[in-house]
Protein backbone atom coordinates (compact mmCIF):
# COMPACT_ATOMS: atom_id res chain seq x y z
CA UNK A 1 0.00 0.00 0.00
CA UNK A 2 1.05 3.32 -0.98
CA UNK A 3 0.54 6.64 1.34
CA UNK A 4 0.46 9.78 -0.73
CA UNK A 5 0.20 13.05 1.23
CA UNK A 6 -2.26 14.78 -0.56
CA UNK A 7 -1.61 17.80 -2.33
CA UNK A 8 -4.57 20.80 -2.22
CA UNK A 9 -3.35 24.23 -3.53
CA UNK A 10 -5.69 26.17 -1.24
CA UNK A 11 -4.41 24.18 2.02
CA UNK A 12 -0.77 25.58 3.35
CA UNK A 13 1.83 23.38 5.26
CA UNK A 14 0.52 22.41 9.06
CA UNK A 15 2.56 24.19 11.74
CA UNK A 16 4.48 22.34 13.35
CA UNK A 17 2.97 20.46 16.61
CA UNK A 18 -0.73 21.19 14.98
CA UNK A 19 -2.89 18.73 13.17
CA UNK A 20 -2.52 18.64 9.33
CA UNK A 21 -6.46 17.77 8.48
CA UNK A 22 -5.67 16.72 5.24
CA UNK A 23 -4.26 13.93 6.47
CA UNK A 24 -5.98 13.84 10.13
CA UNK A 25 -8.69 14.59 12.19
CA UNK A 26 -9.29 16.13 15.40
CA UNK A 27 -12.68 16.36 17.56
CA UNK A 28 -12.89 20.22 17.62
CA UNK A 29 -12.72 20.03 13.36
CA UNK A 30 -15.69 17.63 13.55
CA UNK A 31 -17.14 19.84 15.98
CA UNK A 32 -16.97 22.80 14.01
CA UNK A 33 -19.10 21.33 10.70
CA UNK A 34 -22.57 20.98 12.76
CA UNK A 35 -23.14 24.43 11.45
CA UNK A 36 -23.01 23.04 8.14
CA UNK A 37 -25.27 20.32 8.77
CA UNK A 38 -27.98 22.50 9.35
CA UNK A 39 -28.78 22.52 5.57
CA UNK A 40 -28.96 18.27 5.37
CA UNK A 41 -32.32 16.44 5.94
CA UNK A 42 -32.29 12.75 5.73
CA UNK A 43 -36.09 12.93 5.88
CA UNK A 44 -37.77 10.48 3.73
CA UNK A 45 -39.02 13.67 1.65
CA UNK A 46 -35.98 14.31 -0.49
CA UNK A 47 -35.33 16.81 -3.06
CA UNK A 48 -35.71 15.63 -7.05
CA UNK A 49 -31.42 16.01 -7.39
CA UNK A 50 -30.58 13.72 -4.02
CA UNK A 51 -29.15 10.34 -3.84
CA UNK A 52 -31.96 9.33 -2.02
CA UNK A 53 -34.88 10.38 -4.19
CA UNK A 54 -36.89 7.74 -6.33
CA UNK A 55 -35.29 8.73 -9.28
CA UNK A 56 -32.22 7.32 -8.30
CA UNK A 57 -33.40 4.08 -8.00
CA UNK A 58 -34.12 4.01 -4.39
CA UNK A 59 -36.29 5.60 -1.83
CA UNK A 60 -36.09 6.04 1.67
CA UNK A 61 -39.16 4.59 2.95
CA UNK A 62 -41.24 7.09 5.47
CA UNK A 63 -41.56 6.48 8.64
CA UNK A 64 -44.05 4.05 10.46
CA UNK A 65 -47.68 5.09 11.34
CA UNK A 66 -48.73 5.27 14.75
CA UNK A 67 -52.96 5.30 15.38
CA UNK A 68 -54.38 8.28 16.39
CA UNK A 69 -57.85 8.50 16.63
CA UNK A 70 -61.02 7.15 15.01
CA UNK A 71 -63.55 9.81 14.28
CA UNK A 72 -67.02 11.19 11.69
CA UNK A 73 -65.64 11.22 8.10
CA UNK A 74 -65.40 15.08 7.11
CA UNK A 75 -65.09 16.30 3.33
CA UNK A 76 -61.65 17.06 3.31
CA UNK A 77 -60.45 13.03 4.64
CA UNK A 78 -59.05 10.30 2.34
CA UNK A 79 -61.78 7.89 1.31
CA UNK A 80 -58.85 5.25 1.94
CA UNK A 81 -58.93 5.38 5.85
CA UNK A 82 -62.25 4.95 6.13
CA UNK A 83 -63.02 2.02 8.62
CA UNK A 84 -65.67 0.05 6.79
CA UNK A 85 -66.60 -2.22 10.07
CA UNK A 86 -67.07 1.10 12.61
CA UNK A 87 -68.97 2.77 9.58
CA UNK A 88 -71.40 -0.12 9.15
CA UNK A 89 -72.10 -0.78 12.60
CA UNK A 90 -72.90 3.03 13.43
CA UNK A 91 -74.62 3.58 10.17
CA UNK A 92 -72.44 6.95 10.14
CA UNK A 93 -68.80 6.95 8.25
CA UNK A 94 -66.02 7.43 10.58
CA UNK A 95 -62.08 6.97 10.04
CA UNK A 96 -59.02 6.16 11.26
CA UNK A 97 -56.87 9.20 12.30
CA UNK A 98 -52.80 8.22 12.04
CA UNK A 99 -50.19 10.52 13.33
CA UNK A 100 -46.52 9.52 12.02
CA UNK A 101 -43.88 7.74 14.23
CA UNK A 102 -41.22 11.04 15.31
CA UNK A 103 -38.60 8.01 15.77
CA UNK A 104 -36.54 7.46 12.94
CA UNK A 105 -33.61 5.99 14.31
CA UNK A 106 -29.91 6.13 12.32
CA UNK A 107 -26.84 4.17 12.46
CA UNK A 108 -23.46 5.71 10.60
CA UNK A 109 -21.02 3.05 9.87
CA UNK A 110 -17.46 5.03 9.54
CA UNK A 111 -14.49 2.79 8.53
CA UNK A 112 -10.88 4.08 9.51
CA UNK A 113 -8.66 1.32 8.83
CA UNK A 114 -5.12 1.57 6.97
CA UNK A 115 -6.90 1.17 3.56
CA UNK A 116 -8.66 3.89 4.13
CA UNK A 117 -4.96 6.29 5.29
CA UNK A 118 -4.62 7.14 1.24
CA UNK A 119 -5.04 10.21 -0.55
CA UNK A 120 -3.22 11.88 -3.65
CA UNK A 121 -5.13 15.55 -4.04
CA UNK A 122 -7.33 17.01 -1.24
CA UNK A 123 -7.52 14.76 1.49
CA UNK A 124 -7.01 10.75 3.13
CA UNK A 125 -10.35 9.01 2.12
CA UNK A 126 -10.20 8.46 5.98
CA UNK A 127 -10.77 12.05 6.48
CA UNK A 128 -13.57 12.74 4.05
CA UNK A 129 -15.23 9.64 6.04
CA UNK A 130 -14.70 11.25 9.54
CA UNK A 131 -15.74 14.43 8.07
CA UNK A 132 -18.79 13.08 6.57
CA UNK A 133 -20.13 10.79 9.39
CA UNK A 134 -19.71 14.32 11.68
CA UNK A 135 -22.09 16.07 9.35
CA UNK A 136 -24.65 13.22 9.49
CA UNK A 137 -24.78 12.55 12.69
CA UNK A 138 -25.67 16.07 13.31
CA UNK A 139 -28.23 16.63 10.70
CA UNK A 140 -29.94 13.13 12.46
CA UNK A 141 -29.74 14.98 15.61
CA UNK A 142 -31.05 17.96 14.41
CA UNK A 143 -33.95 16.36 12.97
CA UNK A 144 -34.48 14.68 16.42
CA UNK A 145 -33.83 11.33 15.67
CA UNK A 146 -32.06 9.08 16.97
CA UNK A 147 -28.06 8.47 16.28
CA UNK A 148 -25.95 5.82 16.70
CA UNK A 149 -22.63 4.36 15.08
CA UNK A 150 -20.25 2.02 14.38
CA UNK A 151 -16.28 2.96 14.32
CA UNK A 152 -14.58 0.25 12.19
CA UNK A 153 -10.67 0.37 13.16
CA UNK A 154 -8.19 -3.01 11.65
CA UNK A 155 -8.46 -4.16 15.39
CA UNK A 156 -12.11 -4.42 15.48
CA UNK A 157 -15.32 -2.21 15.73
CA UNK A 158 -16.45 -0.18 18.44
CA UNK A 159 -20.17 0.11 18.81
CA UNK A 160 -22.50 3.53 19.81
CA UNK A 161 -26.29 2.84 20.27
CA UNK A 162 -28.54 5.10 18.74
CA UNK A 163 -29.96 7.83 20.93
CA UNK A 164 -31.40 11.20 21.17
CA UNK A 165 -28.19 12.44 22.85
CA UNK A 166 -25.67 15.11 22.42
CA UNK A 167 -23.13 13.79 24.58
CA UNK A 168 -23.53 11.04 22.76
CA UNK A 169 -22.69 12.54 19.23
CA UNK A 170 -19.44 14.04 20.99
CA UNK A 171 -19.15 10.80 22.61
CA UNK A 172 -18.85 9.01 18.91
CA UNK A 173 -16.87 11.83 17.90
CA UNK A 174 -14.10 11.94 20.02
CA UNK A 175 -13.76 7.63 19.70
CA UNK A 176 -13.67 8.74 15.43
CA UNK A 177 -11.01 11.37 15.86
CA UNK A 178 -9.08 9.27 17.93
CA UNK A 179 -9.65 6.25 15.67
CA UNK A 180 -8.29 8.27 12.87
CA UNK A 181 -5.23 10.03 13.89
CA UNK A 182 -4.45 6.11 15.22
CA UNK A 183 -3.61 5.48 11.46
CA UNK A 184 -0.12 6.53 10.08
CA UNK A 185 2.46 5.06 7.11
CA UNK A 186 4.81 3.17 10.26
CA UNK A 187 1.59 1.36 11.55
CA UNK A 188 2.13 -2.15 11.64
CA UNK A 189 0.62 -4.07 9.09
CA UNK A 190 -2.29 -6.09 10.41
CA UNK A 191 -5.42 -8.46 9.07
CA UNK A 192 -8.25 -5.54 8.12
CA UNK A 193 -11.50 -6.31 9.29
CA UNK A 194 -13.92 -7.57 7.35
CA UNK A 195 -16.82 -6.34 6.35
CA UNK A 196 -18.89 -9.43 7.82
CA UNK A 197 -17.80 -8.60 11.11
CA UNK A 198 -18.92 -5.26 10.38
CA UNK A 199 -22.31 -5.86 9.04
CA UNK A 200 -22.94 -8.55 12.26
CA UNK A 201 -22.25 -5.18 14.48
CA UNK A 202 -24.79 -3.29 12.10
CA UNK A 203 -27.13 -6.48 12.86
CA UNK A 204 -27.42 -5.84 16.05
CA UNK A 205 -27.82 -2.73 17.06
CA UNK A 206 -30.71 -1.82 13.74
CA UNK A 207 -33.15 -4.93 13.81
CA UNK A 208 -35.71 -2.73 11.66
CA UNK A 209 -36.81 0.63 10.96
CA UNK A 210 -33.58 1.79 10.56
CA UNK A 211 -31.27 4.11 8.46
CA UNK A 212 -27.56 2.70 8.11
CA UNK A 213 -25.26 4.64 5.87
CA UNK A 214 -21.64 2.61 5.46
CA UNK A 215 -18.85 4.82 4.48
CA UNK A 216 -16.15 2.89 3.77
CA UNK A 217 -14.04 1.57 0.48
CA UNK A 218 -15.54 -1.71 1.18
CA UNK A 219 -11.65 -3.03 1.03
CA UNK A 220 -12.27 -6.84 2.05
CA UNK A 221 -16.02 -8.15 1.33
CA UNK A 222 -16.63 -11.35 3.19
CA UNK A 223 -18.01 -14.46 2.55
CA UNK A 224 -20.90 -14.03 4.22
CA UNK A 225 -21.03 -10.34 3.39
CA UNK A 226 -23.54 -10.48 0.52
CA UNK A 227 -26.58 -12.68 3.22
CA UNK A 228 -26.13 -10.17 5.70
CA UNK A 229 -26.88 -7.21 3.54
CA UNK A 230 -29.28 -8.90 2.64
CA UNK A 231 -31.31 -9.39 5.29
CA UNK A 232 -29.98 -5.85 6.88
CA UNK A 233 -31.71 -4.32 3.82
CA UNK A 234 -35.28 -6.17 4.55
CA UNK A 235 -35.83 -4.34 7.68
CA UNK A 236 -34.30 -1.12 7.01
CA UNK A 237 -33.00 1.80 4.62
CA UNK A 238 -29.57 0.82 3.66
CA UNK A 239 -27.11 3.59 1.97
CA UNK A 240 -23.70 2.50 0.83
CA UNK A 241 -21.49 5.30 0.53
CA UNK A 242 -18.04 4.11 -1.28
CA UNK A 243 -15.01 6.40 -0.47
CA UNK A 244 -12.27 6.61 -3.68
CA UNK A 245 -9.39 8.40 -3.96
CA UNK A 246 -9.17 10.01 -7.81
CA UNK A 247 -5.87 8.53 -8.06
CA UNK A 248 -7.40 5.10 -8.06
CA UNK A 249 -10.38 6.22 -10.08
CA UNK A 250 -8.44 7.18 -12.87
CA UNK A 251 -4.59 6.17 -12.95
CA UNK A 252 -1.88 7.51 -14.73
CA UNK A 253 0.48 6.18 -17.26
CA UNK A 254 3.32 7.59 -16.16
CA UNK A 255 3.47 6.78 -12.19
CA UNK A 256 6.77 4.80 -10.84
CA UNK A 257 6.62 4.27 -7.19
CA UNK A 258 7.61 2.41 -4.25
CA UNK A 259 5.01 0.69 -2.26
CA UNK A 260 4.86 -0.73 0.89
CA UNK A 261 2.23 -2.28 3.61
CA UNK A 262 4.48 -1.30 6.08
CA UNK A 263 6.64 -5.02 5.97
CA UNK A 264 6.96 -5.60 1.80
CA UNK A 265 7.81 -3.39 -0.85
CA UNK A 266 7.03 -3.62 -4.67
CA UNK A 267 8.12 -1.39 -7.56
CA UNK A 268 4.71 -0.28 -9.03
CA UNK A 269 5.03 1.17 -12.35
CA UNK A 270 1.58 2.02 -14.21
CA UNK A 271 3.62 2.46 -17.41
CA UNK A 272 3.35 -1.21 -17.63
CA UNK A 273 0.12 -2.32 -18.82
CA UNK A 274 0.19 -5.34 -16.96
CA UNK A 275 0.08 -3.54 -14.13
CA UNK A 276 -2.45 -0.96 -15.07
CA UNK A 277 -4.82 -3.96 -16.22
CA UNK A 278 -4.49 -5.30 -12.79
CA UNK A 279 -5.14 -2.38 -10.45
CA UNK A 280 -7.96 -1.25 -12.75
CA UNK A 281 -9.40 -4.88 -12.41
CA UNK A 282 -10.00 -4.46 -8.46
CA UNK A 283 -11.48 -0.96 -8.78
CA UNK A 284 -13.91 -2.14 -11.34
CA UNK A 285 -14.97 -5.00 -9.81
CA UNK A 286 -15.52 -3.19 -6.54
CA UNK A 287 -17.92 -0.88 -7.97
CA UNK A 288 -19.77 -3.61 -10.37
CA UNK A 289 -20.32 -5.51 -6.85
CA UNK A 290 -21.79 -2.71 -5.03
CA UNK A 291 -23.81 -1.84 -7.87
CA UNK A 292 -25.25 -5.50 -8.14
CA UNK A 293 -26.16 -4.96 -4.52
CA UNK A 294 -28.05 -1.71 -5.69
CA UNK A 295 -29.86 -3.64 -8.49
CA UNK A 296 -30.65 -6.47 -6.16
CA UNK A 297 -31.54 -4.89 -3.02
CA UNK A 298 -32.67 -1.51 -3.80
CA UNK A 299 -30.35 0.10 -1.35
CA UNK A 300 -28.78 3.60 -2.53
CA UNK A 301 -25.68 4.76 -3.51
CA UNK A 302 -23.91 7.81 -2.04
CA UNK A 303 -20.26 8.06 -3.39
CA UNK A 304 -17.62 9.97 -2.11
CA UNK A 305 -14.06 11.59 -2.89
CA UNK A 306 -11.20 11.90 -1.22
CA UNK A 307 -10.34 14.62 -4.20
CA UNK A 308 -13.07 17.03 -2.42
CA UNK A 309 -14.35 17.99 1.32
CA UNK A 310 -17.40 16.57 2.87
CA UNK A 311 -18.95 19.31 2.81
CA UNK A 312 -19.68 20.36 -0.66
CA UNK A 313 -19.80 16.55 -1.51
CA UNK A 314 -23.15 16.04 0.62
CA UNK A 315 -24.85 19.02 -0.63
CA UNK A 316 -24.68 18.27 -4.39
CA UNK A 317 -25.49 14.22 -3.35
CA UNK A 318 -28.66 15.41 -0.84
CA UNK A 319 -29.48 18.17 -3.86
CA UNK A 320 -28.86 21.56 -1.28
CA UNK A 321 -28.78 24.58 -2.89
CA UNK A 322 -25.82 26.13 -3.32
CA UNK A 323 -27.01 29.20 -1.13
CA UNK A 324 -27.71 26.93 2.31
CA UNK A 325 -25.08 26.86 4.65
Amino acid sequence: MVFFKPRAASAAAAPAGSVDRRVHVDLAHLRALEGHAKALSLMPRQPASSVLSGRHGSRLRGRGLDFLELRGYLPSDDVRNIDWRVTARTGEPHVRVFTEERDRPALIVVDQRMSMFFGSVHAMKSVVAAEAAALLAFAVLAQQDRVGAVVVTDEGVEEFRPARSRAGVMHFLQVLAGANQQLHADAPAAEPTSLDRVLESVARLARRDHLVIVLSDFDVIGPHSESLLSALCQHNDVVLAPVTDPLAEQLPDDLAQVVSDGTQQAWLNTADPHIRAALDGVSQQRRAQLLQWQQQYGLSIAPLSAGEGAVEQLYRLLGVARGRK
